[in-house]
């Protein structure tokens, strides 16, 4: 798409739905290409930590728990600018994409804008997280370093992970396993029990899902365009295996997380399983296209409630020693 076709589109972004238009640098343009709703997964699992830090210890560095809950946030917005960016340099914005529309393919903001947006982020994100680093040393360094890079090579590099089967693993990886178990380091220093590992699972479990999803979606769209993810690479039935197996693990570890820690309050998080099963079903009977994006929100949201319920567990347990 060229400059001139985009601008076009961009200034009647929204009006083949007869939604609102959207005007060219905008704020509304920029909370397009910054995606809200994926926040979700950046925050649940410093959430989580903190609340099983608190329960564990009966204290709390603010500053860090702070300091973390800012990176994990402004790394997930780098990642979803750079995904906006990635795909209109790769021609994979085509029509016939059932996802949400990005703002730089339609012309709402340049690709040199939304680079210079990444540079500046990267920056207050470095900048947040020399406090943390001097606190905690190598580690710190080594887990935020990885985390901008990850996020970076989602959607850029000459072999972006969106184009490989591996993007529901990353995610696991960066907003369960180094987001939970990295924010305990951080604000503890010490090694991190087996409970706070089963946690990070969990939450890595419904972020994977959460992306699944979202590939799901648009499998044909992806396929036409080259990325082999994993709903292209091993078919549309295992990432449907892989969706339903993404939301019940965490319910599954909450048993013995409660076990370990002796905590039956734990197991708070079980109230949310009915609506698993709503969730679920509405994603089996999915009419498709468009129809997916719904139930992608409604996972990040469960990814939020979980943690949200499991925090308050911890913190009653706690409070009630």
């Amino acid at each position: 798409m060229n400059t001139s076709t985009a601008a076009a589109s961009g200034a009647s972004a929204g009006s083949d739905e007869g939604g609102p238009r959207i005007a060219p640098n905008s704020l509304q343009a920029w909370l397009m290409a910054s995606r809200p709703p994926s926040l979700f997964v950046a925050v649940s699992p410093v959430l989580l930590s903190v609340a099983l830090v608190y329960e564990r210890t009966g204290q709390v560095q603010l500053g860090l728990a702070l300091l973390a809950l800012a990176c994990s946030v402004l790394i997930q917005i780098i990642s979803n600018l750079q995904n906006d960016v990635g795909y209109t340099l790769r021609g994979a914005e085509r029509r016939g994409r059932k996802g949400m529309p990005r703002a730089t393919s339609l012309g709402l903001l340049s690709v040199g804008q939304v680079r210079r947006a990444i540079l500046l982020l990267i920056g207050f994100t470095v900048l947040l997280g020399l406090p943390v680093v001097e606190t905690r040393g190598w580690p710190a360094l080594a887990m935020g370093v990885a985390s901008i890079v990850a996020a970076l090579a989602y959607m850029g590099g000459p072999r972006p992970i969106a184009y490989t089967p591996l993007g529901e693993t990353f995610v696991f990886l960066f907003f369960g396993l180094v987001a939970v178990v990295g924010t305990d380091f951080v604000l503890t220093g010490e090694p991190v029990p087996a409970s706070t590992w089963l946690a990070a699972i969990a939450l890595g479990s419904l972020s994977a899902a959460a992306l699944n999803v979202n590939n799901y979606r648009d499998v044909q769209h992806d396929a036409e365009v080259g990325r082999r993810t994993f709903a292209v690479a091993y078919g549309s039935a295992l990432a449907r295996l892989f969706y339903g197996a993404g939301l019940a693990l965490p319910f599954v570890l909450l048993l013995p997380i409660a076990w370990l820690e002796s905590a039956p309050l734990l197991l708070t998080p079980m109230l949310l399983l009915p609506a698993v099963l709503r969730l679920w079903r509405a994603f089996v009977d999915c009419p498709g296209g468009t129809a997916y994006t719904s139930i992608l929100v409604r996972t990040f949201v469960l990814e939020l409630q979980f943690a949200a319920l499991l925090a308050a567990g911890a913190v009653a347990t706690r409070w009630l020693a």
